[in-house]
């Protein structure tokens, strides 16, 4: 089991949105887990065996305690109910508390729709007469925080985490996908280039630190209201 998954609709998506957040996360002493919906086939750079070596090196570097791909097909993911209860079947074995989705809306159409698909999955796995593939008996379980990774979203987030101890470790996850990263003809309009890949990651990191204060951070939304105990308990300054 895990306490805290991450759902994200191709392996890298999570080591470029909330990676530092799993090392953070970790280093707290929670057990962090990674569900990849698809398995790269239909990418324009590298392969299916490529990107499951590079995504196994990857979860090595980030410390996650679980990493698992579905089977969805790479590029055409559809929020379907075959789709919601195979992610499921993952929620009722894994019970995390805390999932991470990406943001509801983006360019690539894989990415907004795991979105809905990651939160109805959510859902669903709590409905108690609901059988998910694998084990008809598995016991439902519906996570108790979602929230959404919002990096790459033209949004103001909800709340930021601070990955500054664990930048270099970040970046590290992400350039073990080699096949994706590595200067190379294919997609050169479409990827960016290895020598500015460092750059930006830290770039976009560091301003959403200053947004709260510390030097690197991650962005996340959440849809529901915060409940506060201790107003002398506020993080992060005003004036």
């Amino acid at each position: 089991m895990v306490d805290i998954l991450a759902i994200a609709a191709h392996r890298d998506d999570v080591e470029q949105t909330c990676g530092g957040t799993l090392l953070a996360m970790h280093a707290r002493g929670w057990r962090t887990g990674i569900l990849d919906l698809t398995q790269g086939e239909s990418g324009t750079r590298g392969t299916a065996a490529e990107r499951l070596a590079e995504a196994t090196e990857a979860a090595r570097i980030l410390n996650v305690t679980h990493r698992e791909a579905l089977d969805l097909p790479d590029g055409n993911v559809q929020n379907t109910l075959e789709n919601r209860l195979k992610i499921a079947a993952v929620l009722r074995r894994l019970r995390p508390r805390v999932v991470i989705l990406p943001y509801w809306q983006g360019r690539h159409p894989d990415h907004y729709t795991s979105a809905t698909l990651g939160y109805e999955a959510c859902f669903v796995a709590g409905l108690s007469k609901v059988v998910t593939p694998g084990d008809p008996d598995a016991k439902p379980h519906r996570p108790y925080k979602i929230l959404y990774a919002s990096l790459y979203a033209d949004v103001r987030p909800t709340l930021v985490v601070d990955i500054t101890p664990y930048m270099e470790t970040r970046l590290a996850s992400l350039l073990a996908y080699r096949s994706q990263y590595g200067n190379q003809p294919q997609g050169g309009g479409l990827f960016v280039p290895e020598e500015e890949i460092r750059e930006r990651t830290f770039a976009s990191a560091r301003h959403y630190g200053l947004l709260a204060g510390v030097r690197y951070a991650e962005p996340f939304v959440q849809k529901e209201v915060a409940l506060v105990d201790d107003l002398m308990a506020l993080p992060v300054q005003s004036i």
